[in-house]
């Protein structure tokens, strides 16, 4: 798709959205008895599931125990009906191997581990439908799994992606506008303090244009820390007056 329809003369994007403007995000947490945590998460049509186990003793070989602080494991896999490509995606993959290294850096900068001497924590998230921004998802997804499995946070920890059409920054991300190539980049933030947990640049991007993409991330990032902030409350006020019955 040439990048000249991917914003319209009148500034609207293919689904109608302005360029600041963010997809429908929608939020539960508490998904799951079993886990410790567990979130669902859906940003427009891309839709993510995150379970967390922990803090709890260490599993496998007690050499990899930190002594200072909590080990971070996540694992990121794609479900085989989450895209319309209906071919298997073996666990441990290449793709799925990076994404895992990426959420357990996310987390490792968000997470007070220190708090936490050899033990270990485990943060599971799966792409149950994907539509773009599969990143930003899982992160926003884990960290709500995070809260509500008690963990302390040093701040929530938001993601969204943008990408840059000629000279508009657009934000989060739609797989259509993820496939038409140009510079993009998925920002991982903890808004109250403005560090950057994570930044990944998908292609060379000039210096002089890096700013309104960081910038129109940034934004969106904050857009989805509010929401993700009412989440938690209404749920903490569902707990609350369920523990009050």
């Amino acid at each position: 798709m040439a990048a000249l329809e991917l914003l319209s003369a009148e500034g609207f994007r293919p689904d109608g959205r302005r360029p600041a403007e963010l997809r429908k995000l929608r939020a539960r947490m508490g998904v799951f008895a079993q886990p410790d945590g567990s979130a669902y998460i859906e940003q427009g049509n891309t839709k993510a599931l995150a379970v967390v186990y922990g803090p709890h003793e260490m599993r496998g070989p007690r050499s990899k125990a930190l002594p200072d602080r909590a080990l971070v494991n996540c694992q990121y896999s794609m479900a085989t009906f989450s895209t319309g490509e209906r071919k298997r995606r073996p666990h441990g993959d290449r793709k799925a191997s990076e994404m895992s290294l990426h959420l357990k850096q996310t987390f490792e900068a968000a997470i007070l581990t220190q708090l936490f001497p050899r033990s270990q924590i485990d943060i599971y998230v799966q792409i149950l439908q994907a539509d773009g921004g599969n990143y930003c998802a899982c992160v926003n997804a884990a960290t709500l799994a995070v809260i509500d499995a008690g963990i302390p946070l040093r701040d929530y920890v938001c993601a969204s992606s943008a990408g840059l059409v000629e000279d508009t920054a657009l934000a989060d991300l739609s797989y259509l506008e993820e496939a038409a190539g140009g510079p993009q980049a998925a920002l991982a933030l903890l808004p109250t303090s403005g560090h950057m947990a994570l930044l990944q640049l998908d292609s060379r991007l000039h210096q002089d244009r890096l700013g309104a993409v960081l910038e129109a991330a940034g934004g969106a990032c904050r857009a989805v820390h509010a929401v993700l902030d009412r989440v938690v409350r209404e749920h903490v006020r569902e707990v609350t007056a369920l523990l009050g019955d």
